[in-house]
């Protein structure tokens, strides 16, 4: 089942999609459905889906302006819009596909086996990898297991800065050392890690609560770590956040 969410400011354009992805891709969950870019990164950061629908004309903020608040994603991106003259801009955005409205339901139809796809060959090669670093006794050791191409990493969890999504990946940003990319999801990822040590502050960052060095008030606010990164606070984390720093 992949989760989806959809953005998109035309109440007939999000019924129309949302009916097209009931009849002819049912495996497709559809979480929930905003009328704008603020409502859109709550649902995102909410249920941490595998699509985002999102339309690119909209009132206020448009879709590229709601990508630029979002920062690095963990979703395949598909753009609906009714404006063909976006695909260009589109593609500079990161959109896993493009589809114009009304959408033709075999180009959906499409897009969705092509994510489908995706999603099962990267679990695949996850599996691959399973056997040999998964049932490693990894808080014992206080070090995470990281697979590469050569092999295995094992990264002390001292070691982290943060974590960081991009797309269908995952980048370790390590102290004093070369950042590490695999090909998981930050949400697997965040069940490795123990939650006295690591918080997932954004739906794209976890960060080593150790190598905070300041909070910044604001809408969610931002921190700054050791090193000078400067990452967002979301605001739906924002309290939870200020509970595990004891503020």
């Amino acid at each position: 089942m992949l989760k989806a969410v959809l953005i998109d400011d035309e109440e007939n354009g999000r019924i129309s999609l949302r009916k097209k992805l009931e009849t002819w891709c049912p495996d497709v969950r559809l979480l929930g459905e905003a009328n704008g870019a603020a409502e859109g990164i709550e649902l995102i950061e909410k249920f941490d889906p595998d699509i985002v629908f999102l339309d690119i004309e909209m009132p206020r903020v448009n879709g590229f302006g709601m990508l630029e608040k979002l920062g690095p994603i963990s979703f395949h991106l598909v753009f609906t819009t009714a404006h063909d003259q976006y695909a260009i801009e589109a593609i500079k955005n990161r959109a896993f596909d493009y589809l114009l409205k009304p959408v033709d339901i075999e180009e959906l139809k499409t897009c969705v086996n092509k994510i489908r796809k995706e999603t099962a060959d990267r679990e695949a090669k996850e599996n691959r990898e399973r056997p040999v670093s998964v049932d490693l006794p990894r808080r014992s050791f206080n070090r995470i297991t990281i697979p590469t191409m050569e092999g295995l990493v094992f990264v002390e969890f001292d070691d982290i800065l943060y974590i960081e999504a991009q797309s269908n990946y995952t980048i370790f940003h390590l102290n004093k050392q070369p950042k590490l990319t695999v090909s998981k999801t930050l949400k697997e990822v965040e069940e490795t890690l123990p939650g006295d040590l690591f918080f997932r502050i954004h739906h794209s960052h976890i960060v080593n609560l150790a190598f905070i060095r300041k909070y910044i008030r604001g809408n969610g606010g931002h921190i700054e770590l050791s090193d000078g990164t400067q990452l967002d606070v979301s605001r739906r984390r924002k309290e939870e956040f200020l509970k595990v720093i004891g503020q």
